[in-house]
């Protein structure tokens, strides 16, 4: 990248070079010049900033998206633990099961035929009473875990969803590079073309067309990177999306101009600190907590055994009943008791991290947003049709035998860093931009 005016300075020397004594002395001619007309169609077929062609059927953002909604794995497999720890509710509201046996002695014959003792039956039924609001409580407990569980499912999707956009943009700019790729690549065989049919009129010289020649392998390596790019950025986005087999013919479509987010950074904190799934569940945690103490300390009651029993031995009948209460002088549940009041105090810590970390998310995302928007503005706006017009004017000039191939091979070089910087910004902006979306918790981007 070079200054404006170094730029302008190196154009007109170029032109000069190329036009030679034909404009010496001469005004300036009043429609456009051989060499800007080539400047015109040279940075028409090589602007990274215009789409690249998509296919039929090719998706955009949020069709990829509403994709990896319905089929990721795991985004399923969280949906159905979520349902899992719901049906604990019903697990928690469920009373004791009551007891009932049936017990009989002296059922044999005597062996000597002699009455004997006559056969006994007896008929016990016992049941558990819970004492200390034991279901309600449990019933609570399972609610708070069950809410807690959601707001991890909605993190999960948040986390899940940035991959997506993540591998979205990634597959998008790779799409882009190599489509340039091969366009750049075409062009410069063309160059090379013409350089040979020089080389052989006499008019290159055999290293210099050498040289030209060599370049070739750069533009081929370029197009083969990014081919291999372009297909693993595919398959990755494929694979979050849900896709049981990547399709060589999956495409996606969408702008490469990065957009613009309209909200202040205090506005998006708010938002984080409303919207944040973990947030959410850093904060429910210490509801689970606090219903897990209460039930701990519920558990320390005793909860008495109630026993009927009914007897029946030969023709005498009997009822009697028992009650069994444990002695809690030695097991009160005290361990439990600690153990969950410590637990309730981490869970007050943990959600002060999980506040102070979106808090520094959004941070750390808007700087990066920030800077990456205006390095890829600057691209946008100005180096890359600078170096367009460098690198046509070069070409044009080296073509006509005035510049010398050191300096068109320069041109090249720095158009093809220009280009790759560009798109590196692009991308890096995207990220970004996802990156903001995913620590606020908000479609940023319709």
């Amino acid at each position: 990248m070079f200054p404006t005016l170094c730029n302008r300075n190196l154009a007109l020397i170029l032109l000069a070079g190329a036009l030679g004594p034909a404009i010496r002395g001469q005004a300036p001619a009043p429609h456009p010049s051989a060499a800007q007309d080539y400047a015109a169609n040279v940075r028409a077929a090589l602007d990274p900033r215009q789409p690249a062609p998509s296919k039929p059927g090719a998706l955009t953002l949020q069709q990829a998206v509403d994709v990896a909604k319905a089929k990721n794995p795991t985004l399923l497999a969280a949906d159905r633990n979520l349902s899992a720890v719901r049906a604990q509710e019903q697990q928690a509201a469920v009373r004791a099961n009551p007891y009932f046996g049936v017990n009989g002695t002296n059922l044999t014959l005597p062996v000597d035929g002699s009455e004997g003792n006559p056969p006994a039956y007896a008929f016990q039924a016992s049941r558990l009473f819970e004492r200390g609001d034991k279901r309600h409580l449990r019933i609570d407990f399972a609610k708070a875990t069950t809410a807690q569980t959601q707001a991890q499912l909605q993190d999960t999707i948040r986390t899940t969803l940035l991959n997506v956009k993540t591998a979205f943009s990634q597959m998008l700019i790779a799409k882009q590079a190599l489509e340039l790729s091969t366009a750049t690549l075409k062009d410069f065989r063309h160059e090379v073309e013409i350089a040979n049919d020089r080389y052989k009129a006499g008019d290159l010289g055999k290293l210099d067309y050498l040289r030209l020649d060599l370049q070739l392998g750069n533009f081929e390596s370029d197009e083969s990177a990014q081919t291999v790019s372009l297909r693993q950025a595919s398959d990755q986005l494929q694979t979050l999306m849900g896709i049981d087999s990547p399709r060589e013919d999956f495409d996606i479509t969408g702008d490469i101009i990065p957009a613009v987010v309209t909200q202040t950074q205090a506005d998006l904190q708010q938002q984080a600190i409303v919207n944040r799934p973990d947030y959410a569940a850093a904060r429910l945690g210490v509801n689970v907590a606090r219903s897990n103490v209460k039930v701990a300390n519920s558990n320390g009651t005793a909860d008495p055994t109630v026993e009927a029993e009914f007897d029946k031995s030969g023709y005498y009948n009997s009822f009697g009943f028992n009650v069994n209460i444990p002695i809690r002088i030695f097991d009160k549940n005290q361990g439990n008791k600690e153990t969950a009041r410590f637990q309730a105090d981490a869970s007050r810590f943990a959600e002060i991290a999980a506040r102070n970390q979106v808090m520094s998310d959004v941070d750390q995302a808007w700087v990066n947003y920030v800077q990456s928007k205006r390095l890829s503005d600057r691209f946008t706006q100005h180096y890359l049709d600078e170096s367009r017009e460098v690198l046509s004017i070069a070409q044009f000039a080296f073509e006509h035998g005035g510049l010398a191939l050191i300096d068109y091979l320069d041109a090249l070089r720095d158009t093809r860093s220009a280009t790759a910087d560009a798109l590196n910004a692009y991308l890096q902006t995207w990220l970004a931009i996802h990156q903001l979306s995913a620590a606020t918790a908000t479609e940023l981007i319709p």
